[in-house]
Formats: structure tokens, sequence, C-alpha cells
């Protein structure tokens, strides 16, 4: 194998590809990085049995070849390499790298023993990659961090016909995106369930793409596939299974009092009220009808306190979040005003983005946050 290819092209396009190496693989080969060569230009490959990655790019290529090297190590030299053309040639048991004057020898891994990565499934819609990024960043922030609750670490995705509905919980709080695509066949209809993880990842790396194309195919248990490919770009995961709690139930079709608050000064309010409440303590937010006050700690331990203006539609209330939850949700709302709907002090509320309510329809965004039993 012997290509020449541009320093810049082979730095992004194995970045791109490493990031999706296991830390700690579970055999030796898929810490490598496939480097294939043809008349085409090259192809850089990574997989761990439930993420892979690929991307296309343009080279000069005298003598096609594949070489199988650690993905991390080529990463790290290739970011490390001076601006100039790049030549990469297979000799032996080695891999050689040479940039201007900065040369590399790197030992291949056994390509025969490299594992075949999955076929992209057939495109199912495209939607920009911005929104995308949007819609997946919002609702990943619920989605559960226990292994041992594989369900709850997922991405529960639903298409129906030219609407995909997003929807993530780890039992405390529950992210809810609504968004429109562009579909390949009228009236479909599809449900998976999908790492969060890799689904935030991916969608963050594809975000200089103009347009993504996604690929779903549920097949057989273990075998369901989503895919991702966007200009010489693609990755797929493999899907989770079970049952996804039935999420709907807990949205409330109607609320007994309704707050509207600057988005912007409740954040930092929340963050230097929260700076005295211990770990797994709450943030109390007593809203009234001109006036919300934040609280934190307790008569023995350090105290803060802040109020700022909102408007209130119903009766005064109190109520307490876990402050690392509450700003969460607030991040994520996309809008200079965050409206709070409520059903009741110790019931979930419901935190969207200001002006949309139940006269205009669902919000896009919904973030239900369940509260803080308080003592007494």
């Amino acid at each position: 194998m012997r290509f020449r290819v541009e320093r810049d092209v082979l730095a992004e396009a194995v970045a791109w590809t490493a990031r999706s190496l296991p830390s700690r693989p579970p055999v030796p080969v898929l810490a490598g990085l496939l480097v294939e060569a043809d008349k085409t230009g090259l192809t850089l490959s990574g997989f761990d049995y439930e993420v892979s990655a690929q991307v296309r790019v343009d080279a000069q290529v005298e003598e096609p070849g594949r070489a199988l090297v650690s993905g991390r190590l080529l990463a790290d030299i290739s970011r490390s390499l001076p601006p100039q053309p790049v030549s990469v040639t297979t000799e032996g048991p080695k891999v050689l790298l040479v940039c201007g004057s900065a040369r590399f020898a790197l030992l291949t891994l056994p390509v025969d023993e490299y594992p075949t990565l999955p076929e992209l499934p057939h495109v199912t819609g495209t939607l920009p990659s911005g929104l995308l990024a949007t819609a997946v960043a919002q609702v990943a922030v619920a989605a559960g961090r226990d292994d041992t609750l594989p369900v709850l670490t997922g991405i529960r995705v639903e298409i129906e016909g030219d609407t995909v509905t997003l929807a993530a919980t780890d039992r405390y709080r529950l992210a809810v995106r609504e968004l429109t695509w562009h579909p390949e066949q009228p009236g479909l209809s599809a449900v998976s369930l999908v790492p969060a993880r890799t689904l935030a990842d991916t969608a963050k790396a594809l975000t200089g793409i103009e347009t993504v194309s996604i690929a779903l195919s549920t097949g057989t248990a273990g075998e369901g596939l989503m895919g991702f490919e966007g200009q010489g770009r693609r990755t797929t995961t493999r899907l989770l299974e079970g049952e996804f709690p039935k999420y709907r139930a807990l949205l409330p079709s109607e609320s007994s009092a309704v707050a509207t608050v600057d988005t912007a000064v409740l954040v930092e309010a929340v963050k230097r009220v929260s700076l005295v409440a211990e770990r797994n303590t709450p943030v109390r937010l007593t809203f009234a009808a001109e006036e919300l006050q934040l609280d934190a700690g307790t008569g023995e331990e350090a105290q803060a306190s802040e109020s700022l203006p909102c408007t209130l539609d119903g009766e005064p209330l109190t109520i307490a979040f876990n402050p690392h939850f509450l700003l969460d949700g607030l991040s994520a709302i996309d809008a200079e005003v965050t409206r709070f709907s409520f059903t009741a002090a110790t019931k979930p509320a419901v935190i969207t983005a200001g002006g949309t309510g139940e006269a205009a329809g669902p919000a896009p965004y919904r973030y239900l946050l369940m509260p803080v039993r308080l003592s007494g």
C-alpha cells in the first residue's frame, strides 16, 4: 500500500473515525484503525462490535492495499504533523508515515482478524445536521447512566410520517423533543431505542455536514441497527432491546398554575444559590404573582437565597428540585423565557420554552422534572 494525502484531510478523518474506538478493547485488534487505499481514494474504519465509524477521503493512491494500525496512536501522530502532504507506505510488518522531515514507523495489527463492518441499512429519511444535533442534545441530558438498567440509557426514536419524536428518562426526569424530517416513504412508522451516548456523540460529530441521512433496520433480536451518513462519513450503532417506559402517560394534559421566568437570569441564579446546597439536597423555588424566590441550605448549614421577577398564572406554590437536574433542563431551553407548568407542588413540573402552551399545541421540547419532597 502506498498513498499520499493532505495532512489536514488525514488528521480530520483519523480523528473522526478514532473517536468511536473503545478505551479498553476486549481484543487487541479492536483498538486498530483499518486503513484501506484503492484507486478511488482512502477509507478509514473503526468498529467495536457495537458502533462502527467509517470515512472516505480523496488521496493519491499509487499502490492499493490495507493495513490495521493503532487508532489512538495514529490520531495523536496525525494532528501533530507539520502542514505538509503525508506519504504512507507499508513495509513488511510496519506502516511508514512521512510528512516533511517527520518520519514514523507504526507496527501493524493482524488485519485478517479484524471484524467485518456491518452494512448500512436502507436510508429511512434525512434532516439537517444542526437540527439533529440540537434535538439529541436536548433529550440526551435525561438519559440514564446506570448500565445495569440499559433500557434507560437509550433514547427512544419514534417515527410517524414526517415527525420524529425523541424521548429519554432516568426515572427522575423526562425529556421529549419533536421535530420534522424528510422520510423516504410517506406514512412511515418505526420505533427504535438507540444508546444515548452514541447518538449524542454521532450527532455532534456530524454537525459540519449540511444534511444527514438516517438509516434504520429493525431485524431479529440483537440485529437492529441505526446508521447515519453524510459527505463520505457513515456510522452505525446496534439498537438496545427492552421495553421503554410508557412516557406519554407521565406528561400532564393540563396545569393548575403556569409561571414564566427569564431563562438566562434563572440559570445564573440557580447556579449561585446551589453553591451552598450539599450533595443530593434541593433548591427550593417559591413562585408568587410577580416574584420567584430561590432558597438553598438549612438553618444549621450555609444558606443562600435570591429573588427575581416572574409572572404566575395560578395560586402561589413552593416546589423543590435537584439543582443539577433543573440546570440540565434550563440549559436545553432555546428561548429567552422559560415556562413552568404545575399541577401540584408534589407532582412533576413541565419545563418548556416560554410562549408555548396547550392552546398552541404541545411544545416541541418538554422537560418533565420530578420534585424533591420537602420535610414538613
